[in-house]
């Protein structure tokens, strides 16, 4: 999947180099370089020893030292405990995880595989929801006796592993309590409790409802589809509602270059990398099979809106909110009441998003904000060279997008985004992920985790490094905290990679050797407004050559763009959802895909792992149970505020 987001599918000419570089670009050598870091407020590497400088940071914290190895670490006085796995029992009927003789009726009951964004629902001072996406699968470490399933054309695959894969994606919903010991625990079998899968049956909601290319021979309504997948991060709603993004739904369907060649939208089809064929399911399930099932791609790619406080009501795809590889969708109430949503679609040269809704938020009143998300308007940044961004809206009829170019309507605009951007001539980025608004101060941070494929004619200002391996990290402010303004300001907080590096890294002052990480990915805000930003690319190998894991970074006063390593990753592991409790004294974290990223490339491993030869059996270490993707929970030892 990694590979897939490496590859752009953006035609898109748009403003090059020459036209857009600004003080912010990166300039190497003598005086140019000094000039460029003192423009953005970025200072070099300060050197290897150096230790952060708490009176100016804003965090506290010992920081660990980065590294590879089975295991997971944490900052010294911090615990970090196993809350949820793969296979633990969700639902009040679910078995006891039998990895052995799994079956798809155990899993659509139990904790899903590689869980991705974490999202807390209070329901009084000592209870909540925790809403968990459960973004893709590995054969290879679920299944015994397998192995990697797309180098042999799947050639192992069968009906009833598939139906577990299926069953393995979505999403779980799990009810937490305070314990006994006052660290947080999941109630079993809770009555709030519940598994959404690949095959759940959802409601399509806004422009898009109803259109003709949503029809399929099993919903001729275009109005229900069954499931969700690849649902990356997401979001919590201010009335309470879980927003699940579906990223990279093309992968899971299959066709040959005929039956792409013969699509009545082929042009569209290709925008989104569909067919990718990463999953066997097209082979026992038409719906997956484009030749079979034209219509199936189109109805996947949304945000799709969940009631947890409901286990029994139908999630619905907001297709107002435009159809990509979103990684996120994450929410900010703004000053006149209406909620506004910042989305990043996740591959190489796409663009980052914004929808702002039509109606005013109740906030006394969360039915009377059901269907909110269906009616407002979806906008693409352009990221100008003096540091503005200018919001573009998505509405048919505006400029290009007409019914001489291809846009019928507003639901073909909505299920054409990206094509739609690119007549528009939005900024093609490195690789948008989370875009996270802090409540506290008002300002929006966009994750760009890396863009190898930008060559130095490609580099804009917002995007000034050629073969962007490293990634790095862009502030909006909004003005006067209108996240409804037409135009907003930009500028760098980081350029990442490693500092000693000859690749135009800034980080500010307190940055130690160990704090300097690549990749950033998903991001968070604590509840006193500070930024945590857990990375998604540092592996063996890699550039960094260390795991990914949660770092603190500074975004006020002298160490501003300084990071400090928090939490370390067990080897091959991604880190993913960071999100806090309202008091800040929990935090949440994602581990997903343990054993797989980059271990053939670990010295003391150098192989590829598999459910019966992992790099690592974390988080149980035991002979016979393979790695399992968790939630691991972290609470400061005697009590207290993180960080």
């Amino acid at each position: 999947m990694e590979a897939a987001d490496d590859l752009p599918s953006n035609p898109s000419d748009a403003p090059r180099f020459a036209a857009v570089l600004n003080r912010r670009a990166v300039m190497k050598g003598g005086l140019a370089a000094a000039a460029a870091l003192g423009a953005t407020g970025l200072v070099p590497f300060t050197g290897p020893a150096a230790k952060a400088d708490s009176s100016a940071s804003g965090f506290t914290f010992e920081e660990i030292e980065a590294g590879i190895d089975a295991t997971h670490h944490v900052a010294p006085g911090y615990d970090a405990d196993i809350l949820i796995r793969w296979g633990d029992p969700v639902t009040s009927d679910a078995p006891a995880f039998d990895p052995m003789n799994q079956n798809a009726e155990a899993q659509s009951r139990q904790f899903g595989y590689n869980n991705d964004f974490v999202g807390i629902v209070p329901l009084s001072d000592d209870r909540a929801l925790l809403c968990v996406n459960h973004e893709y699968t590995n054969e290879e470490l679920m299944f015994p006796g397998l192995g990697d399933q797309e180098a042999v054309d799947f050639k192992d695959m069968t009906a009833d592993l598939v139906a577990i894969e299926k069953a393995a994606h979505g999403a779980s919903v799990v009810e937490i309590r305070r314990g006994a010991t006052g660290k947080l625990v999941v109630v079993p079998g809770g009555a709030y409790n519940r598994r959404i899968t690949a095959d759940t049956p959802m409601r399509v909601g806004g422009p898009a409802a109803g259109h003709a290319r949503l029809r399929t021979a099993a919903d001729p309504t275009g109005t229900l589809v069954l499931g969700t997948f690849n649902n990356c991060a997401g979001g919590i709603t201010p009335w309470g509602t879980y927003l699940m993004a579906e990223e990279n739904f093309h992968g899971y369907f299959q066709g040959d270059d005929a039956a792409l060649a013969a699509h009545p939208h082929a042009a569209s089809l290709k925008r989104y990398g569909v067919p990718g064929g990463w999953y066997a399911w097209g082979r026992f399930d038409t719906r997956f099979d484009i030749a079979r099932e034209p219509n199936e791609p189109h109805r996947f790619g949304w945000i799709v809106e969940v009631d947890p406080k409901d286990p029994t009501s139908t999630p619905v795809k907001r297709t107002a909110l435009g159809r990509f590889k979103h990684e996120g969708a994450e929410t900010i109430l703004n000053g006149d009441g209406r909620v506004v949503v910042y989305m990043g679609d996740d591959q190489r040269f796409d663009y980052v998003y914004r929808f702002v809704s039509d109606k005013v938020v109740d906030p006394d009143n969360p039915a009377a904000n059901r269907d909110i998300l269906d009616s407002g308007e979806l906008s693409v940044a352009r990221f100008e060279a003096d540091g503005t961004i200018v919001w573009m809206p998505l509405v048919h009829g505006t400029g290009p997008l007409t019914v001489e170019n291809g846009f019928a309507s507003q639901a073909d605009v909505m299920i054409d985004t990206r094509l739609a951007a690119d007549a528009l001539g939005a900024t093609p980025m490195d690789r948008p992920e989370d875009v996270q608004p802090n409540p506290v101060t008002g300002r929006v941070y966009v994750m760009l985790t890396n863009n190898t494929k930008r060559a130095a004619d490609q580099r804009n200002a917002a995007n000034p490094r050629a073969e962007n391996g490293y990634g790095h990290i862009v502030e909006i402010a909004a003005p006067h905290g209108d996240h409804a303004a037409r135009e907003m300001t930009w500028d760098m907080l980081v350029l990442c990679g490693d500092p000693k590096g000859d690749v135009g890294a800034q980080w500010g002052p307190g940055t130690t050797a160990n704090g300097w990480f690549t990749a950033p990915d998903n991001a968070a805000v604590d509840p006193g407004g500070r930024l945590w930003v857990s990375t998604d690319g540092n592996r063996p190998g890699s550039h960094s050559n260390r795991c990914d894991g949660l770092w603190a970074m500074d975004t006020e006063g002298p160490a501003r763009g300084s990071g400090r390593h928090f939490f370390r990753c067990p080897v091959g592991a991604e880190m993913c959802g960071p999100v806090f409790t309202a008091d800040g004294e929990t935090l949440f974290l994602a581990v997903q895909h343990p054993a797989d990223a980059g271990v053939s490339k670990w010295a003391e491993f150098d192989r590829p792992s598999s459910f019966d030869d992992p790099a690592t059996r974390w988080p149980d270490f035991q002979d016979g149970m393979p790695p399992r993707p968790s939630v691991v929970m972290v609470t400061k030892r005697g009590g207290g505020r993180i960080g």
